[in-house]
Protein backbone atom coordinates (compact mmCIF):
# COMPACT_ATOMS: atom_id res chain seq x y z
CA UNK A 1 0.00 0.00 0.00
CA UNK A 2 1.30 2.99 -0.56
CA UNK A 3 -1.37 5.70 0.41
CA UNK A 4 0.70 6.04 3.38
CA UNK A 5 3.86 7.23 1.83
CA UNK A 6 5.12 11.20 1.81
CA UNK A 7 7.55 12.01 0.04
CA UNK A 8 9.89 13.47 2.89
CA UNK A 9 10.58 16.68 1.11
CA UNK A 10 7.40 17.73 0.71
CA UNK A 11 6.20 17.94 4.29
CA UNK A 12 9.13 20.62 5.14
CA UNK A 13 8.05 22.56 2.50
CA UNK A 14 4.21 22.94 2.15
CA UNK A 15 4.01 26.50 2.65
CA UNK A 16 6.69 27.56 0.56
CA UNK A 17 5.58 25.50 -2.53
CA UNK A 18 1.92 25.83 -2.69
CA UNK A 19 1.88 26.12 -6.34
CA UNK A 20 4.57 22.97 -6.73
CA UNK A 21 1.43 21.13 -4.66
CA UNK A 22 -1.37 22.30 -7.19
CA UNK A 23 0.51 20.63 -9.71
CA UNK A 24 0.81 17.24 -7.89
CA UNK A 25 -2.86 17.84 -6.93
CA UNK A 26 -3.56 17.53 -10.80
CA UNK A 27 -1.62 14.52 -11.29
CA UNK A 28 -3.08 12.69 -8.76
CA UNK A 29 -0.83 13.47 -5.71
CA UNK A 30 2.16 13.81 -4.75
CA UNK A 31 3.13 10.80 -3.12
CA UNK A 32 1.51 8.69 -5.41
CA UNK A 33 2.74 10.44 -8.19
CA UNK A 34 6.73 9.71 -7.82
CA UNK A 35 5.61 6.08 -7.05
CA UNK A 36 2.85 5.44 -10.21
CA UNK A 37 6.16 7.08 -12.29
CA UNK A 38 7.85 3.69 -12.24
CA UNK A 39 5.21 2.35 -14.01
CA UNK A 40 2.91 4.62 -16.33
CA UNK A 41 4.27 7.85 -17.93
CA UNK A 42 1.74 10.90 -17.89
CA UNK A 43 0.69 12.31 -21.02
CA UNK A 44 1.57 15.63 -22.66
CA UNK A 45 -1.96 16.58 -21.78
CA UNK A 46 -2.21 15.96 -18.35
CA UNK A 47 1.31 17.68 -17.72
CA UNK A 48 0.03 20.62 -19.20
CA UNK A 49 -3.26 21.01 -17.55
CA UNK A 50 -1.43 20.02 -14.33
CA UNK A 51 1.16 23.35 -14.87
CA UNK A 52 -1.24 25.69 -16.64
CA UNK A 53 -2.07 27.68 -13.44
CA UNK A 54 1.58 27.69 -11.51
CA UNK A 55 2.75 30.68 -12.64
CA UNK A 56 3.85 33.12 -10.32
CA UNK A 57 2.74 36.79 -10.19
CA UNK A 58 5.86 38.12 -11.54
CA UNK A 59 5.05 36.10 -14.96
CA UNK A 60 2.85 38.64 -16.86
CA UNK A 61 2.66 36.31 -20.61
CA UNK A 62 1.22 33.32 -21.16
CA UNK A 63 3.80 31.12 -23.36
CA UNK A 64 2.50 28.58 -25.24
CA UNK A 65 3.77 24.56 -24.10
CA UNK A 66 7.17 24.57 -26.14
CA UNK A 67 7.81 20.51 -26.31
CA UNK A 68 4.56 19.67 -29.02
CA UNK A 69 7.02 16.22 -29.44
CA UNK A 70 5.02 13.00 -29.75
CA UNK A 71 4.31 11.62 -26.96
CA UNK A 72 5.22 7.96 -27.97
CA UNK A 73 9.14 9.81 -29.40
CA UNK A 74 9.98 11.22 -25.70
CA UNK A 75 8.85 7.65 -24.08
CA UNK A 76 11.37 6.07 -26.48
CA UNK A 77 13.71 8.43 -25.40
CA UNK A 78 16.97 6.51 -23.57
CA UNK A 79 16.00 8.59 -20.46
CA UNK A 80 12.78 9.65 -19.55
CA UNK A 81 10.88 11.23 -16.16
CA UNK A 82 9.96 8.17 -14.92
CA UNK A 83 13.78 6.68 -14.51
CA UNK A 84 14.26 10.55 -13.55
CA UNK A 85 11.46 10.04 -10.71
CA UNK A 86 12.95 6.56 -9.42
CA UNK A 87 16.21 8.40 -9.14
CA UNK A 88 14.94 11.38 -7.18
CA UNK A 89 13.41 8.13 -4.76
CA UNK A 90 16.64 6.40 -4.65
CA UNK A 91 19.28 8.67 -3.58
CA UNK A 92 17.65 11.13 -1.83
CA UNK A 93 18.85 9.68 1.47
CA UNK A 94 22.45 9.59 0.50
CA UNK A 95 22.92 12.90 -1.46
CA UNK A 96 22.25 16.86 -0.36
CA UNK A 97 19.18 18.53 -1.53
CA UNK A 98 21.23 21.93 -2.52
CA UNK A 99 19.67 24.96 -2.05
CA UNK A 100 17.96 27.61 -4.95
CA UNK A 101 19.53 30.88 -3.48
CA UNK A 102 18.28 33.91 -5.18
CA UNK A 103 20.81 36.74 -5.75
CA UNK A 104 20.19 40.03 -5.14
CA UNK A 105 23.45 41.25 -6.12
CA UNK A 106 23.06 39.08 -9.23
CA UNK A 107 19.72 40.33 -10.09
CA UNK A 108 20.44 43.70 -9.77
CA UNK A 109 23.18 43.35 -12.59
CA UNK A 110 21.67 41.34 -14.48
CA UNK A 111 17.86 43.15 -14.68
CA UNK A 112 16.02 39.61 -14.03
CA UNK A 113 15.35 37.52 -10.77
CA UNK A 114 18.65 35.12 -10.60
CA UNK A 115 17.99 31.89 -8.83
CA UNK A 116 21.53 29.64 -7.95
CA UNK A 117 20.95 26.30 -7.47
CA UNK A 118 24.55 25.50 -5.30
CA UNK A 119 25.63 22.06 -6.82
CA UNK A 120 29.05 22.79 -5.66
CA UNK A 121 28.33 22.37 -2.07
CA UNK A 122 27.85 18.27 -2.85
CA UNK A 123 30.26 17.05 -0.57
CA UNK A 124 32.85 16.11 -3.10
CA UNK A 125 31.96 19.46 -4.76
CA UNK A 126 29.74 18.51 -7.92
CA UNK A 127 26.02 17.58 -8.71
CA UNK A 128 28.23 14.21 -10.21
CA UNK A 129 27.43 12.91 -6.88
CA UNK A 130 23.32 12.31 -7.81
CA UNK A 131 24.37 10.09 -10.66
CA UNK A 132 27.09 7.98 -9.67
CA UNK A 133 25.11 7.30 -6.81
CA UNK A 134 22.39 6.02 -8.96
CA UNK A 135 24.39 4.44 -11.21
CA UNK A 136 25.67 1.87 -8.62
CA UNK A 137 22.63 1.79 -7.03
CA UNK A 138 20.75 0.57 -10.06
CA UNK A 139 23.87 -2.14 -10.69
CA UNK A 140 23.80 -3.23 -7.15
CA UNK A 141 19.87 -4.07 -7.70
CA UNK A 142 20.93 -5.67 -11.37
CA UNK A 143 24.06 -7.62 -10.17
CA UNK A 144 24.40 -7.75 -6.50
CA UNK A 145 26.81 -9.19 -4.62
CA UNK A 146 28.56 -9.80 -7.75
CA UNK A 147 29.55 -6.21 -8.17
CA UNK A 148 31.23 -5.52 -4.40
CA UNK A 149 33.29 -8.69 -5.44
CA UNK A 150 34.42 -6.59 -8.95
CA UNK A 151 33.68 -3.33 -8.58
CA UNK A 152 32.71 -0.72 -11.13
CA UNK A 153 35.85 1.56 -13.51
CA UNK A 154 35.71 5.30 -14.85
CA UNK A 155 37.76 7.35 -16.96
CA UNK A 156 37.52 10.78 -15.08
CA UNK A 157 40.04 13.82 -14.65
CA UNK A 158 38.00 14.79 -12.00
CA UNK A 159 34.30 15.27 -10.59
CA UNK A 160 33.07 12.08 -11.58
CA UNK A 161 35.91 9.96 -10.29
CA UNK A 162 35.63 11.87 -6.86
CA UNK A 163 31.81 11.16 -6.52
CA UNK A 164 31.99 7.51 -7.65
CA UNK A 165 35.01 6.71 -5.18
CA UNK A 166 32.99 8.41 -2.57
CA UNK A 167 29.58 6.62 -2.86
CA UNK A 168 31.27 3.57 -3.85
CA UNK A 169 33.06 3.17 -0.53
CA UNK A 170 29.20 4.50 1.29
CA UNK A 171 27.87 1.40 -0.92
CA UNK A 172 30.50 -1.00 -0.19
CA UNK A 173 31.44 -1.10 -4.00
CA UNK A 174 34.76 -1.32 -5.07
CA UNK A 175 35.95 1.42 -7.48
CA UNK A 176 38.66 2.18 -9.93
CA UNK A 177 39.20 5.36 -11.75
CA UNK A 178 41.97 5.80 -14.52
CA UNK A 179 42.42 9.32 -14.56
CA UNK A 180 44.70 11.30 -17.08
CA UNK A 181 48.10 12.73 -16.52
CA UNK A 182 46.73 16.24 -16.79
CA UNK A 183 44.30 15.46 -13.68
CA UNK A 184 44.87 17.57 -10.65
CA UNK A 185 46.82 16.21 -7.99
CA UNK A 186 44.70 17.10 -5.59
CA UNK A 187 41.78 15.43 -6.86
CA UNK A 188 43.95 12.40 -7.40
CA UNK A 189 44.50 12.70 -3.63
CA UNK A 190 41.26 13.10 -3.03
CA UNK A 191 39.70 9.82 -4.84
CA UNK A 192 42.50 7.55 -3.10
CA UNK A 193 41.12 8.61 0.26
CA UNK A 194 38.15 7.74 -0.71
CA UNK A 195 39.31 4.44 -0.84
CA UNK A 196 39.39 4.03 -4.68
CA UNK A 197 42.24 2.40 -6.58
CA UNK A 198 43.69 5.28 -8.99
CA UNK A 199 45.11 4.52 -12.17
CA UNK A 200 47.03 7.84 -13.77
CA UNK A 201 47.43 6.89 -17.58
CA UNK A 202 46.64 8.82 -20.39
CA UNK A 203 47.71 12.32 -21.88
CA UNK A 204 43.68 13.17 -21.70
CA UNK A 205 40.62 11.50 -21.25
CA UNK A 206 40.06 10.30 -24.49
CA UNK A 207 42.90 7.80 -23.62
CA UNK A 208 42.13 6.86 -20.09
CA UNK A 209 39.05 6.19 -21.37
CA UNK A 210 40.04 3.57 -23.78
CA UNK A 211 42.69 1.89 -21.13
CA UNK A 212 39.57 1.70 -18.89
CA UNK A 213 37.64 0.19 -21.58
CA UNK A 214 40.22 -2.42 -21.75
CA UNK A 215 40.05 -3.37 -18.09
CA UNK A 216 36.19 -4.07 -18.12
CA UNK A 217 37.03 -7.03 -20.04
CA UNK A 218 40.25 -7.95 -18.78
CA UNK A 219 39.01 -8.19 -14.98
CA UNK A 220 35.19 -7.73 -15.15
CA UNK A 221 34.29 -4.66 -13.84
CA UNK A 222 31.35 -2.33 -14.94
CA UNK A 223 31.66 0.67 -16.77
CA UNK A 224 30.05 3.71 -15.69
CA UNK A 225 30.26 6.24 -18.00
CA UNK A 226 30.85 9.98 -16.32
CA UNK A 227 27.53 11.69 -18.89
CA UNK A 228 26.17 9.37 -20.90
CA UNK A 229 25.14 6.26 -18.95
CA UNK A 230 21.04 6.58 -18.75
CA UNK A 231 21.31 6.17 -14.88
CA UNK A 232 23.74 8.86 -14.89
CA UNK A 233 21.56 11.29 -16.58
CA UNK A 234 18.99 10.29 -14.38
CA UNK A 235 20.84 11.42 -11.38
CA UNK A 236 21.19 14.25 -12.91
CA UNK A 237 17.75 14.92 -13.68
CA UNK A 238 16.89 14.86 -10.16
CA UNK A 239 18.01 18.67 -10.22
CA UNK A 240 15.33 19.64 -12.36
CA UNK A 241 12.73 18.38 -10.17
CA UNK A 242 13.96 20.40 -7.32
CA UNK A 243 14.13 23.22 -8.88
CA UNK A 244 10.44 23.07 -9.61
CA UNK A 245 9.55 22.55 -6.38
CA UNK A 246 12.03 25.25 -4.91
CA UNK A 247 11.26 27.87 -7.57
CA UNK A 248 7.79 26.93 -9.03
CA UNK A 249 7.65 30.37 -11.18
CA UNK A 250 10.72 29.38 -13.12
CA UNK A 251 10.69 31.16 -16.82
CA UNK A 252 14.07 29.90 -17.59
CA UNK A 253 17.06 27.39 -16.66
CA UNK A 254 20.61 28.11 -17.86
CA UNK A 255 22.73 25.09 -17.25
CA UNK A 256 26.32 24.36 -18.61
CA UNK A 257 27.44 21.43 -21.37
CA UNK A 258 29.78 19.45 -21.50
CA UNK A 259 28.96 15.61 -22.20
CA UNK A 260 25.13 17.03 -21.99
CA UNK A 261 24.65 14.31 -19.49
CA UNK A 262 23.68 17.30 -16.86
CA UNK A 263 21.39 19.43 -19.39
CA UNK A 264 19.24 16.25 -20.75
CA UNK A 265 18.61 15.40 -17.72
CA UNK A 266 17.75 18.50 -16.08
CA UNK A 267 15.64 19.73 -19.25
CA UNK A 268 13.69 16.28 -19.04
CA UNK A 269 12.44 17.00 -15.41
CA UNK A 270 11.41 20.71 -15.85
CA UNK A 271 10.01 20.44 -19.59
CA UNK A 272 8.14 17.70 -18.13
CA UNK A 273 6.51 19.16 -15.07
CA UNK A 274 6.49 22.63 -16.69
CA UNK A 275 6.44 22.59 -20.13
CA UNK A 276 6.59 26.24 -21.00
CA UNK A 277 10.04 26.82 -18.99
CA UNK A 278 13.14 27.65 -21.77
CA UNK A 279 15.75 25.64 -21.09
CA UNK A 280 19.48 26.85 -22.56
CA UNK A 281 22.61 25.15 -22.74
CA UNK A 282 26.14 27.44 -22.25
CA UNK A 283 29.26 25.31 -23.36
CA UNK A 284 32.38 27.37 -23.48
CA UNK A 285 33.92 28.10 -27.34
CA UNK A 286 37.07 26.04 -27.09
CA UNK A 287 35.13 23.14 -26.56
CA UNK A 288 31.94 23.34 -28.08
CA UNK A 289 30.88 19.78 -28.85
CA UNK A 290 27.20 20.03 -28.48
CA UNK A 291 27.21 22.58 -31.09
CA UNK A 292 28.54 20.34 -33.53
CA UNK A 293 26.69 17.65 -32.79
CA UNK A 294 23.53 19.81 -33.38
CA UNK A 295 25.04 21.18 -36.59
CA UNK A 296 25.81 17.39 -37.60
CA UNK A 297 22.52 15.77 -36.58
CA UNK A 298 24.55 13.19 -33.99
CA UNK A 299 27.24 13.59 -31.65
CA UNK A 300 30.80 14.22 -33.82
CA UNK A 301 34.49 14.58 -32.01
CA UNK A 302 35.70 17.97 -32.71
CA UNK A 303 38.84 19.83 -31.50
CA UNK A 304 39.05 20.79 -27.77
CA UNK A 305 41.73 23.65 -26.33
CA UNK A 306 42.18 24.39 -22.46
CA UNK A 307 39.92 25.86 -21.62
CA UNK A 308 38.97 27.81 -17.93
CA UNK A 309 36.20 25.90 -17.79
CA UNK A 310 37.94 22.60 -17.79
CA UNK A 311 35.25 20.20 -16.68
CA UNK A 312 33.09 20.87 -20.03
CA UNK A 313 36.24 20.53 -22.57
CA UNK A 314 34.57 16.75 -23.40
CA UNK A 315 35.78 16.18 -26.88
CA UNK A 316 32.33 15.00 -28.14
CA UNK A 317 28.66 14.59 -26.13
CA UNK A 318 27.34 11.21 -25.22
CA UNK A 319 25.01 9.62 -27.39
CA UNK A 320 22.17 9.07 -25.13
CA UNK A 321 22.58 12.55 -23.27
CA UNK A 322 22.27 14.18 -26.58
CA UNK A 323 19.08 11.94 -27.77
CA UNK A 324 17.38 13.32 -25.17
CA UNK A 325 18.50 16.71 -24.69
CA UNK A 326 17.88 17.75 -28.11
CA UNK A 327 14.28 16.81 -28.02
CA UNK A 328 13.87 19.21 -25.02
CA UNK A 329 16.55 22.00 -25.02
CA UNK A 330 15.62 25.28 -26.81
CA UNK A 331 19.17 26.89 -27.14
CA UNK A 332 22.43 26.17 -26.99
CA UNK A 333 25.18 29.53 -26.62
CA UNK A 334 28.36 29.85 -26.29
CA UNK A 335 30.57 31.79 -23.79
CA UNK A 336 34.02 33.02 -23.94
CA UNK A 337 37.05 32.66 -21.59
CA UNK A 338 36.84 36.60 -20.66
CA UNK A 339 33.23 35.49 -19.65
CA UNK A 340 33.79 32.82 -17.64
CA UNK A 341 36.48 34.43 -15.71
CA UNK A 342 34.23 37.21 -14.68
CA UNK A 343 31.57 34.75 -13.63
CA UNK A 344 34.33 33.34 -11.24
CA UNK A 345 35.04 36.75 -9.92
CA UNK A 346 31.40 37.90 -9.65
CA UNK A 347 29.91 34.68 -7.43
CA UNK A 348 33.01 35.14 -5.38
CA UNK A 349 33.49 38.96 -4.74
CA UNK A 350 28.59 39.05 -4.60
CA UNK A 351 28.06 35.79 -3.11
CA UNK A 352 30.94 34.44 -1.30
CA UNK A 353 30.87 31.38 -3.65
CA UNK A 354 33.94 29.38 -4.92
CA UNK A 355 32.87 28.22 -8.28
CA UNK A 356 35.07 26.04 -11.20
CA UNK A 357 35.26 27.66 -14.65
CA UNK A 358 32.66 25.14 -15.70
CA UNK A 359 30.18 25.56 -13.00
CA UNK A 360 30.21 28.65 -13.91
CA UNK A 361 29.30 29.08 -17.31
CA UNK A 362 25.37 29.74 -17.16
CA UNK A 363 26.37 32.90 -15.23
CA UNK A 364 28.98 33.52 -17.89
CA UNK A 365 26.26 33.52 -20.31
CA UNK A 366 23.94 36.05 -18.87
CA UNK A 367 27.26 38.61 -18.11
CA UNK A 368 26.47 42.09 -20.04
CA UNK A 369 27.22 41.49 -23.26
CA UNK A 370 27.30 38.02 -23.21
CA UNK A 371 25.44 36.05 -25.68
CA UNK A 372 22.05 35.66 -23.46
CA UNK A 373 22.22 39.30 -22.57
CA UNK A 374 18.74 39.61 -24.37
CA UNK A 375 15.85 41.76 -23.68
CA UNK A 376 13.05 38.76 -23.97
CA UNK A 377 15.08 37.98 -20.78
CA UNK A 378 14.92 40.92 -18.06
CA UNK A 379 12.39 40.08 -15.68
CA UNK A 380 12.28 36.82 -16.16
CA UNK A 381 12.86 33.85 -13.14
CA UNK A 382 16.03 32.46 -14.18
CA UNK A 383 17.75 29.53 -12.36
CA UNK A 384 20.99 28.78 -12.94
CA UNK A 385 22.39 25.43 -11.35
CA UNK A 386 26.63 25.99 -10.21
CA UNK A 387 27.40 22.38 -10.66
CA UNK A 388 30.84 22.47 -9.88
CA UNK A 389 33.61 23.76 -6.89
CA UNK A 390 36.37 21.55 -7.44
CA UNK A 391 38.78 24.90 -8.72
CA UNK A 392 42.71 24.45 -7.17
CA UNK A 393 44.26 27.55 -5.64
CA UNK A 394 46.74 28.18 -7.89
CA UNK A 395 44.07 28.10 -10.72
CA UNK A 396 42.00 30.26 -8.88
CA UNK A 397 44.29 32.98 -7.96
CA UNK A 398 45.15 33.10 -11.95
CA UNK A 399 41.31 33.29 -12.96
CA UNK A 400 40.89 35.68 -10.29
CA UNK A 401 43.88 38.53 -11.97
CA UNK A 402 42.11 37.45 -15.94
CA UNK A 403 38.50 38.27 -14.25
CA UNK A 404 39.70 41.58 -12.86
CA UNK A 405 41.68 42.54 -16.13
CA UNK A 406 38.54 41.82 -18.37
CA UNK A 407 36.85 43.87 -15.60
CA UNK A 408 39.35 46.78 -16.19
CA UNK A 409 40.48 46.38 -12.41
CA UNK A 410 43.50 45.44 -13.54
CA UNK A 411 45.07 46.93 -16.80
CA UNK A 412 48.44 47.74 -18.53
CA UNK A 413 50.16 49.99 -20.89
CA UNK A 414 53.62 51.13 -21.73
CA UNK A 415 54.62 54.71 -21.69
CA UNK A 416 57.85 56.32 -22.75
CA UNK A 417 59.15 58.56 -20.36
CA UNK A 418 62.36 60.46 -19.96
CA UNK A 419 65.44 58.71 -18.41
CA UNK A 420 66.63 61.77 -16.48
CA UNK A 421 66.45 61.69 -12.65
CA UNK A 422 62.96 62.37 -11.54
CA UNK A 423 61.57 60.56 -15.34
CA UNK A 424 60.01 58.01 -13.76
CA UNK A 425 59.17 59.72 -9.90
CA UNK A 426 57.06 62.17 -12.35
CA UNK A 427 54.61 59.04 -13.98
CA UNK A 428 54.31 57.34 -10.57
CA UNK A 429 53.34 61.01 -8.98
CA UNK A 430 50.59 60.79 -12.07
CA UNK A 431 49.38 57.90 -11.15
CA UNK A 432 48.73 58.50 -7.13
CA UNK A 433 46.88 61.42 -8.29
CA UNK A 434 44.73 59.55 -10.47
CA UNK A 435 43.99 57.05 -7.81
CA UNK A 436 45.98 54.27 -9.99
CA UNK A 437 47.99 51.65 -7.65
CA UNK A 438 51.15 50.58 -9.19
CA UNK A 439 51.30 46.60 -8.87
CA UNK A 440 54.54 45.74 -11.06
CA UNK A 441 56.71 48.23 -13.20
CA UNK A 442 59.17 47.21 -15.75
CA UNK A 443 62.16 49.38 -17.54
CA UNK A 444 62.98 48.73 -21.05
CA UNK A 445 66.52 50.60 -22.67
CA UNK A 446 67.64 48.27 -25.26
CA UNK A 447 64.37 48.30 -27.46
CA UNK A 448 63.38 51.70 -27.95
CA UNK A 449 64.61 53.11 -31.45
CA UNK A 450 64.18 57.11 -30.86
CA UNK A 451 65.76 59.68 -28.35
CA UNK A 452 68.51 58.03 -26.54
CA UNK A 453 67.44 59.90 -23.19
CA UNK A 454 64.07 57.80 -23.15
CA UNK A 455 62.80 54.72 -21.89
CA UNK A 456 59.81 52.34 -22.29
CA UNK A 457 58.14 51.49 -18.63
CA UNK A 458 55.67 48.81 -18.62
CA UNK A 459 53.26 49.62 -15.62
CA UNK A 460 50.62 47.35 -14.99
CA UNK A 461 48.05 48.95 -11.97
CA UNK A 462 45.17 48.20 -10.38
CA UNK A 463 41.71 50.48 -10.94
CA UNK A 464 38.77 50.48 -9.97
CA UNK A 465 36.80 50.04 -13.35
CA UNK A 466 36.21 50.53 -17.25
CA UNK A 467 35.05 54.38 -16.44
CA UNK A 468 38.51 54.84 -14.24
CA UNK A 469 40.40 53.12 -16.76
CA UNK A 470 39.76 55.83 -19.49
CA UNK A 471 39.89 58.78 -17.01
CA UNK A 472 43.69 56.92 -16.57
CA UNK A 473 44.30 56.91 -20.42
CA UNK A 474 43.21 60.33 -21.10
CA UNK A 475 45.65 61.93 -18.26
CA UNK A 476 48.46 60.21 -19.90
CA UNK A 477 47.83 61.12 -23.19
CA UNK A 478 47.41 65.13 -22.11
CA UNK A 479 50.91 64.85 -20.04
CA UNK A 480 52.87 63.85 -23.31
CA UNK A 481 53.49 59.84 -21.81
CA UNK A 482 52.07 58.26 -25.59
CA UNK A 483 50.84 55.44 -23.60
CA UNK A 484 50.27 52.08 -25.78
CA UNK A 485 47.64 49.71 -24.05
CA UNK A 486 46.76 45.77 -24.39
CA UNK A 487 44.43 44.56 -27.35
CA UNK A 488 41.54 44.40 -24.88
CA UNK A 489 42.14 48.29 -23.54
CA UNK A 490 42.39 49.79 -26.86
CA UNK A 491 38.73 48.56 -27.70
CA UNK A 492 37.31 50.78 -24.85
CA UNK A 493 38.37 53.88 -26.44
Amino acid sequence: MIRNVMHPALSTRVVARASTQRIVAKLTNYRHYYHVASTRRFSTTEVEEATADTNCSAQTENQAPLRSKPISILESLPVTFADISRANVAIRNGVMRTQCKKSYFLSELLGANIWLKTEFQQFTGSFKERGARNAIMQLLREQGEELKRYGVIAASAGNHALALAYHGKDLGVPVTVVMPTVAPMAKVDKCRKFGATVIIEGEHIGESKDFAEKMVASKGLSYINGYDDPPIVAGAGTIGIEIIEDVPCVDVVICPIGGAGLIAGISCAVKTLKPDVKVYGVEPEFAASYSAALKSGEPVPVKVTPTLADGLAVPMVGAHAFEVARHYVDECVLCTEKEVSLAILRLLENEKMVVEGGGATGLAALLPGAQLDRPELKGKNIVVPLCGGNIDTTVLGRVLERGLAADYRLTNFIATVSDRPGGIGRLTTLLGDMGASIKDMYHERAFLHSNIDHVKVKCVVELQGKEHAMELRKALIENGYDPVWDDDSQKMI
